[in-house]
């Protein structure tokens, strides 16, 4: 597909600062005021002063300028166009689109973590490189964001029609997992009765990362933790979930599905908690409902 990857996101909050000094402790590498590094997909996150928690901006990479075109005609069937910078913006979300030409991202292919198994000692008279480790965990790119929308089917339209992203799997009338690259889904936009953020999910190496990055973050700080350690179905993913101080949950993953040939991935329907996850701890009312719901929805906020 033309589409390969999330570019960047911008989130606005109110209290930057913190905000901030928080994505550095989740392993994002500062690159600017309230600009952050992923170790593969270069500045992703920017922080900017907000009144309200929100998804500012998302950006998605394109090969060619030719893509801008086609994009470009698919949105004037929808009524809608990119303007001069290459951005156009979702009426459910009030999130600003932009597209633009960026390299993909080529990572060598590297062994997979060894790992012993019953009747399988593939790691023989050695200590797991996992509980060897002591590096800060980096997080290798930003894999993808969900977002509240007040017009489920307009933004659906938006991404899908619009801008070309696939449908992976679904839960109708709640959720459409859509992919702008090979990973199973990089955006997901829910009805919500307001515009906001509700996560955004960055990749590390492998589980032990997951465990490794989030024991870090809750060392002194319990009240960031929000729901892990967990396995999704849909998706596959291992998860573990924290919160910002403004709000927003920001999800560490490993060992998401990939669909590298169209015509081999069949999408499918859930109704049931398999939609949420396989194993884990019981969903948070939280996770489902974020507390300040009700002050996003009056025009107000606090962390």
């Amino acid at each position: 597909m033309p589409l390969h990857r999330l570019t960047t996101i911008t989130i606005g909050v109110p209290n930057v600062a913190e905000t901030a000094a928080y994505y550095t402790d989740f392993g994002l590498t500062p690159a600017g005021p309230g600009i952050f590094a992923t170790v593969d997909g270069g500045e992703q996150l920017r922080v900017v002063h907000s009144p309200t928690r929100r998804l500012v901006e998302l950006g998605i990479g394109v090969d060619d300028p030719d893509d801008l075109d086609r994009i470009g005609s698919a949105l004037a069937r929808l009524g809608l166009a990119l303007d001069a910078g290459g951005t156009v913006t979702d009426p459910g979300t009030a999130v600003r689109v932009r597209v633009e030409v960026a390299g993909r991202i080529v990572r060598p292919e590297e062994p997979p973590p060894v790992y012993n198994g019953p009747g399988r000692v593939s790691r023989p008279n050695g200590r797991a490189p996992g509980v060897l480790r002591d590096e800060p965990v980096r997080p290798r790119k930003l894999g993808h964001v969900v977002v509240g929308s007040t017009d489920h089917e307009a933004s659906l339209r938006l991404f899908t029609e619009g801008l070309g992203l696939k449908v992976s799997d679904e839960v109708p009338g709640i959720a459409a997992f859509m992919r702008c690259s090979t990973d199973h889904h990089n955006v997901l936009v829910q009805p919500a009765p307001v515009p906001f953020l509700h996560h955004t999910s960055w990749e590390v190496e492998d589980v032990d990362e997951i465990g490794r990055g989030a024991h870090r973050m809750l060392e002194g700080h319990p009240e960031r933790h929000v729901w892990g350690l967990g396995r999704h179905h849909i998706g596959s993913n291992f998860f573990w979930y924290l919160k910002d101080p403004a709000g927003n949950f920001s999800e560490y993953y490993s060992d998401l599905d990939c669909i590298v040939d169209e015509a081999l991935w069949k999408p499918e329907a859930f109704t049931d908690m398999r939609a949420l996850y396989d194993w884990g701890p019981p969903v948070p009312p939280s996770f489902i409902e974020p507390e300040d719901l009700a002050a996003l929805m009056a025009g107000t906020h606090s962390s």
